[in-house]
């Protein structure tokens, strides 16, 4: 396979780095990447073609969509007329379940961030085919096995994240796709993986990223991949007059466009389609995700470590190195998760709290000395612990 390649309770704002990068505490990337300097460049002359718009600056605006499309076909491995641009991930996913009409259970693991749930849960009953939730037994991810026992002949879909937002657990994509096998559907929710590991983007029949996190592309335009392998399966539920052969046809509903683009409902964002070809190309010119990943798997075990060394509970502790993408989450036993997460923020620590569990989210710009600065948090919160 090709190795290509959101949360509540959230505080902190990052500031300027003169490296084009974060605050050395910002450790919140699997919650919104800040803007890199290349996209903030690209914002910057897309709006201003936007702004003038002289002869031929509109075809231009179309150019940076087409460009960015080019590009994330490099990244996902991909032909060109097998990815779209949607305005975010859910919407993109919520196109993929107006397109997969019929009978049939979609699986969805019980534990999915809830952006992967709905889409199906509003379309069962009105076409689409009906939703099974599975549970796995003592974890929160889904396994080749347990996929295994529920793969019913009445499944035509398994939908599920590349990494589990909390967890940061890495699905393994392909041994997955291998028990589905070709009559079935592997969708897969990349948002928080694409731009920070390795993914096995060749096993996912239909994949969809916005890129707001790990890309650093800010809101408006996700990736939307459909393989040719499964177009004709899917049919343009939510493809509007853009995604039609001739949308000013004299009879409708004129003919889809070839490829992922029958299913758009209308032109994208240009600003915003330019800033996400702007992320992926500054990606794969700092060597691509294999590059990334390595800097960020190592960042976050370190802050993991001095996490442990404080007496730290690790969520999902144990798994290999490549089992785990860029997201790490931890409790300190005994204390108010509330209070842990006030001492982090007064610190300069940007996190994440979901209930007990601290989420540390970290990224190639993040500075070694963030572990310090996490250590030194975590010292005073345990001392405060043991102090009578």
């Amino acid at each position: 396979m090709n190795d290509q390649i959101n949360s509540t309770h959230d505080s902190g704002t990052p500031g300027p780095d003169p490296a084009g990068g974060s605050a050395a505490g910002y450790l919140d990337y699997a919650r919104v990447g800040p803007l890199s300097r290349p996209v903030v460049a690209a914002l910057a002359g897309a709006t201003e073609l936007a702004a003038r718009l002289g002869p031929g600056d509109l075809d231009r605006l179309f150019a940076l969509a087409d460009a960015a499309r080019d590009s994330a076909a490099r990244l996902l491995g991909a032909r060109p007329h097998e990815i779209a641009l949607a305005p975010s991930t859910s919407n993109g996913l919520f196109t993929v379940a107006a397109a997969l009409r019929g009978p049939g259970t979609v699986l969805v693991p019980r534990d999915e961030f809830p952006a992967n749930l709905y889409p199906w849960l509003r379309f069962a009953g009105r076409g689409g085919p009906a939703v099974r939730l599975v549970a796995p037994a003592g974890q929160r991810h889904i396994t080749p096995d347990l996929l295994r026992h529920h793969l019913t002949p009445d499944v035509v879909a398994l939908a599920v994240s590349a990494v589990d937002s909390l967890t940061g657990h890495l699905a393994p994509l392909a041994a997955l796709k291998e028990v589905l096998g070709p009559g079935r559907l592997l969708i897969v929710d990349a948002i928080q993986g694409l731009g920070s590991v390795p993914l096995e983007t060749d096993a996912a029949d239909v994949l969809v990223s916005g890129g707001q996190k790990w890309l650093r592309a800010g809101w408006g335009a996700a990736l939307l991949l459909i393989r040719d392998r499964c177009a004709g399966r899917l049919v343009p539920g939510l493809g509007g007059w853009a995604g039609v052969t001739d949308p000013f046809a004299p009879r409708h509903p004129a003919p889809p466009l070839p490829g992922a683009a029958a299913h758009l409902a209308t032109n994208p964002d240009f600003p915003a389609a330019a800033a996400l070809g702007a992320a992926i190309d500054d990606l794969l010119g700092r060597g691509g995700p294999a590059a990334a990943g390595a800097r960020i798997r190592a960042t976050l075990a370190e802050l993991l470590d001095r996490a442990r060394r404080a007496g730290a509970d690790v969520l999902l502790d144990g798994p290999g190195a490549h089992e785990r993408a860029g997201i790490g989450t931890f409790r300190l036993p005994g204390l108010d998760p509330a209070d842990v997460h006030r001492t982090l923020g007064a610190a300069g620590l940007v996190t994440t709290r979901r209930d007990e569990w601290i989420r540390l989210s970290p990224h190639t710009p993040t500075p070694d000395t963030a572990a310090e600065l996490l250590a030194d948090a975590l010292h005073t919160l345990t001392t405060r612990r043991t102090t009578p």
